[in-house]
């Protein structure tokens, strides 16, 4: 049987990355058939539609939204799909966790979603920091003045698992967090 974090890689790339990798098609806001889903993991994983329905409820990440008979990735997307998010108006500060090695560019050029459909903001220090510790190589947190982004008009969404998303994050709003 294969390890949880084995199957849920693989639901993640086939839920925000390639669909077709998995043989899936998602649907315009992300979403797929959960049966569907579960019989491509067990042919290649072996897990079965319980197993999956425990990977999703289980992590910590809640990185998957399981409703009814249907699935898909929170956020993350590189493929095109609305997740049908309404702008909310965020905290006065959020965080962003990376590598001092990205810090020159970021300052340059801000946050960019890059392959991604959003820039992806914690909402605190921590959950920054477990996000830039993933990467090898020394962590930087950079704080999100979020109240003069919307100042300026730009909007910020909450997605289903507490990632807070928005277009880009101009270098003008960043501060790098003192140790």
């Amino acid at each position: 049987m294969a390890k949880d974090a084995d199957v849920s890689r693989f639901m993640s790339l086939v839920l925000r990355h390639a669909p077709e990798q998995g043989g899936l098609t998602l649907d315009s806001n992300g979403w797929t058939d959960f049966a569907t889903l579960c019989g491509v993991l067990s042919e290649r994983f072996g897990v079965s539609a319980a197993d999956v329905r425990r990977i999703v409820e289980q992590s910590p990440k809640k990185r998957f939204v399981l409703d009814g008979d249907r699935i898909r990735a929170a956020q993350g997307h590189s493929v095109k799909v609305d997740l049908g998010l309404a702008p909310v108006a965020p905290p006065d500060r959020l965080f962003h966790g990376t590598k001092l090695d990205s810090l020159p560019t970021i300052l340059v050029e801000g946050l960019t979603k890059q392959a991604r459909q959003h820039v992806h903001l914690s909402p605190d220090i921590e959950t920054a920091r477990v996000v830039a510790d993933r990467r090898p190589g020394k962590s930087v947190i950079l704080i999100v003045d979020t109240t003069a982004m919307q100042a300026t008009g730009m909007t910020f969404f909450l997605s289903e698992n507490g990632v807070w998303l928005t277009d880009a994050v101009p270098s003008q709003y960043l501060t790098v967090k003192d140790d």
